[in-house]
């Protein structure tokens, strides 16, 4: 398994709570492996109750340079 040596996180993980838009809380970051085939996630905090969901989306700042390139 090979990691992007990136320093910047590619991806941003959250807890969600809630149902519609909910809270968001960031409890990570998260590195897309150069194959494209998984992540490595780095969590800050782990939700100490089973309400919400874990959420990833691409980093404001990975999604501004996809935004320039297309």
């Amino acid at each position: 398994m090979t990691t992007n040596p990136s320093p910047k996180p590619t991806h941003a993980v959250y807890h969600v709570r809630g149902k519609a838009k909910g809270y968001w809380t960031k409890i990570g970051a998260g590195w897309l492996h150069d194959d494209k085939h998984g992540l490595n996630l780095s969590l800050d905090l782990l939700p100490a109750n089973s309400e919400g969901r874990i959420v990833i989306r691409i980093a404001a700042e990975k999604q501004a340079e996809l935004g320039a390139a297309q």
